[in-house]
């Protein structure tokens, strides 16, 4: 491997990110890759490392999203992202006009302009610079443009945004226009996920990270360029053409993370743990270091914050964390973010709405109303200054 050495790449937010479509488009040669960052932030500085490390079409160098820790920086090279907007477009229906409805500095919001660059078609933008409303992505949705090559019409959204989606007449009439709503980045309450179909809605739920070029499992089956295992500690293995070729700048973590097998297939363990259903579909029972052990009992953090979106009609936005308690060893709390902003929900209201629903041991013990849920990347909680929020409460 002997790689070109990337370069910070200022993405801006709103309609002047169609400004860094040409350098996506050279990244893409294998000859000119970048490190994408939000404009406005500080540039980043690109770490030490040993050009021959570096792999051959080196594209892109994206930053994870950091869930524990000091965030890392994925090298992907342009046939894993070329690969990836292949079969994502396959697995659709075919080429399409997109709509991009989140920040591109990230691998959802890059990808969508890759998968722009794949059809042929300039993206439509959703300006996110002043928040997300629904009647701001119906009118973009209104702009999408498509071609005879490619000429469906696609999205990729967050689950909060499906959410607010779902409930406002705008919001409901723009998905049902588009042929694929894709919906990542965070675990979907399966409540919210019924009501979309139940709409017509043509949701996808994905599943992927920066390290797998974004998206790579569809409704839990792999792309056909994806591959996927559960080992022996219960953790997703994900391999196969998208991905990354290790972390920028690191050696032994990589090694731990990454790795080929005899037939050169590539393989990355992730923190996610899961199991294959009946129906040999994927599914994500959530991250290693997220279950809550609250008085001898492993509580899954999904089960409760599906139990609270399911049966709170008036409850938008959960997640649901373990804190340090001296009687419990963990306590189960959550935060969450309500449809009616001046709304109020107390502890004692949850837990009794859920009680029966939910083992006692699972009823949350602090409950903290957020005006949002403070993010870490699209659709990805920070559960670090979500746990010091919840901590304040004493």
């Amino acid at each position: 491997m002997s790689g070109t050495s990337p370069r910070p790449l200022a993405v801006p937010a709103g309609p002047a990110v169609l400004d860094v479509l040409p350098a996506l488009e050279a990244a893409l040669s294998g000859r000119a890759p970048v490190l994408p960052y939000a404009a406005g932030d500080p540039e980043p500085s690109v770490p030490s490392h040993d050009p021959d490390g570096l792999p051959d079409g080196l594209a892109l160098v994206i930053g994870t999203s950091g869930s524990t820790g000091r965030p890392k920086r994925a090298l992907l090279t342009a046939e894993a992202l070329e690969r990836s907007a292949w079969a994502t477009h396959q697995v659709l229906g075919g080429s399409g006009g997109w709509l991009l409805a989140m920040p591109a500095h990230h691998i959802a919001g890059l990808q969508v302009l890759v998968r722009s660059l794949a059809s042929g078609v300039t993206p439509a933008v959703l300006d996110l610079r002043d928040g997300f409303s629904a009647e701001a992505f119906a009118a973009a949705s209104a702009m999408v443009r498509t071609s005879s090559a490619a000429p469906r019409r696609y999205t990729a959204i967050v689950p909060t945004q499906l959410a607010r989606l779902v409930d406002d007449a705008l919001g409901r009439e723009a998905l049902l226009g588009f042929d694929g709503v894709l919906v990542g980045g965070a675990a979907t309450p399966p409540a919210l996920v019924e009501r979309a179909l139940d709409l017509g809605v043509r949701l996808s739920l994905t599943y992927g990270m920066s390290e797998t070029a974004g998206g790579c499992v569809y409704d839990g089956v792999p792309l056909p360029v994806s591959r996927v295992h559960v080992d022996n500690d219960r953790h997703v293995v994900l391999g196969g053409d998208t991905v990354a070729h290790g972390y920028l700048g690191e050696t032994a973590p990589s090694r731990d993370a990454f790795s080929v097998d005899p037939d050169g297939v590539r393989w990355f363990r992730t923190d996610d743990l899961g199991h294959f259903d009946d129906d040999g579909l994927l599914v994500i029972d959530g991250r290693a270091d997220d279950v809550i052990n609250s008085g001898g009992l492993k509580i899954n953090p999904g089960v409760v914050e599906d139990a609270l979106t399911r049966h709170l009609d008036d409850v938008l936005d959960v997640v649901v964390l373990g804190l340090p308690d001296p009687e419990w060893g963990e306590a189960v709390c959550a935060a969450v973010t309500l449809v009616d902003p001046a709304g109020h929900l107390t502890t004692r209201e949850v837990r009794d709405r859920l009680r029966g629903i939910l083992p006692d041991a699972a009823l949350p013990r602090r409950v903290l109303v957020l005006t949002a849920i403070p993010q870490r990347g699209p659709g990805k909680p920070d559960r670090a200054a979500i746990r010091r929020a919840v901590q304040g409460l004493g």
